[in-house]
């Protein structure tokens, strides 16, 4: 194949850990070449409405509005028990007045958004911002609560900030099963072949980082330089794992739950488009 795929995803630790051995040609590519971007998850999302990549990081939320253009691989997601976005305040926020507050979120087509959505079984009241930009917005008292998300669940304490929902824990009080949060997707005119290897890449990808832990350091500090090599370490044990080299039988159905709910709730439109590319 002469044309490069258009790849992009995003400057989070676990991405720069799961694509590494791509982007630097560290693996067999089976033929396949990329041109590669890297952005926040939420501006992917909003480029992805205009079909700018072949391949891209993306939130589980986001493929919900463009389900006719894209579709799901089921390698490199982010999907796991423990991870999920903290709903966070400062000390002594009454949360029963938390409908009636502007919250803080990453995004409107992130995960996060939309299970603080179905968490208060309503469309709540939200400012989107940059996910880094939430936590000092909080400690200024420009916002009284917010939704967190990446290392984020590592740091709010560094600002003053309490825990007042796990959304992640609710999830998975409620459904027994793994809280999705991005995914990686492929544009439709991508054909299944080519979209198998992708898959098959990407597991290759995942392992060689994982056989050689310390190798791609540099890569993912210099996307990550305002984090602590300990808090890198936590962002990918905790992001990265056996869902993300296939989500397998209990990740898809985690998947599909999240669409249903959403669907039921009014967060997603309807469709009948199969969520995977290959089914």
């Amino acid at each position: 194949m002469d044309k490069k795929l258009k790849l992009a995803y995003s400057t989070c630790p676990n991405d720069t850990f799961i694509f590494y051995a791509i982007a630097h040609n560290l693996i067999d590519c089976r033929g396949l070449k990329f041109e590669i971007e890297l952005a926040d998850v939420e501006t992917l999302n909003q480029k992805a409405k205009a079909g700018v990549y072949d391949i891209s990081k993306l939130s589980f939320a986001a493929i919900g509005h463009l389900i006719e253009k894209y579709a799901l691989l089921r390698s490199g997601a982010a999907l796991g028990r423990g991870c999920g976005p903290l709903l966070v305040a400062k000390p002594g926020f009454d949360i029963e007045k938390l409908s009636s507050k502007k919250i803080a979120v990453p995004g409107m087509w992130t995960t996060a958004h939309m299970l603080l959505g179905l968490y208060l079984s309503q469309k709540p009241s939200v400012v989107p911002m940059p996910f880094e930009k939430i936590m000092p917005a909080i400690q200024k008292d420009e916002y009284d609560c917010g939704v967190i998300i990446h290392e984020g669940r590592f740091t709010y304490g560094e600002y003053g900030l309490i825990s007042i929902a796990d959304l992640g824990e609710w999830w998975e009080e409620k459904t027994s099963l793994p809280v999705p949060l991005g995914c990686i997707a492929v544009r439709r005119d991508v054909t299944s072949s080519v979209a198998g290897k992708i898959e098959d890449l990407i597991q290759s990808s995942v392992k060689y980082s994982f056989n050689h832990r310390n190798e791609a350091d540099d890569y993912i500090k210099g996307y990550a330089q305002e984090m602590s090599s300990e808090v890198i370490r936590q962002h990918i044990d905790l992001y990265v794992n056996d869902f993300t080299l296939n989500l397998g039988k209990e990740g898809e159905e985690a998947v599909n739950t999240l669409f249903r709910m959403a669907r039921d709730s009014k967060i997603l439109p309807e469709s009948n488009t199969p969520l995977f590319i290959n089914p």
